[in-house]
């Protein structure tokens, strides 16, 4: 397997649309990235301290991330309103893909493709 490059050719990026945005997606969208923000920044006081009472820094940490992340994502969402009114996921899809094998692994790789799959 390590020898083994799978190359997909002709790529396409698809954007499939899964809702509408409204501000309280933008702010919970935000708030949750920031709360994330603040959990590894809280985090990492924690270890860095010799303080017994460090473990609020995190709590106080993970609150003052999904405020200003829930402030960041209101300001984004008001700043790209009338072009990005909804939300998306994107998709990197190839229309042929071609399998890249070492020339030394050739043989090796055709008997395992001729090699009939065990019955259940």
């Amino acid at each position: 397997m390590k020898q083994l490059a799978i190359v997909g050719n002709d790529l396409k990026t698809v954007e499939r649309v899964t809702g509408k945005l409204t501000y309280a997606r933008a702010a919970g969208a935000g708030a949750a990235s920031g709360a994330w923000f603040g959990l590894f920044f809280g985090l990492v006081l924690f270890l860095f301290t010799n303080n017994p009472g460090a473990f609020a820094f995190v709590g106080a940490a993970v609150l003052i991330g999904a405020g200003f992340g829930m402030i960041f994502g209101i300001v984004s969402y008001m700043a790209s309103r009338r072009r990005r009114d909804f939300t998306s996921i994107h998709q990197v899809l190839a229309s042929n893909y071609q399998i890249i094998i070492e020339p030394t692994q050739l043989v090796r790789a055709q008997e395992l493709l001729a090699r009939p799959e065990p019955s259940e």
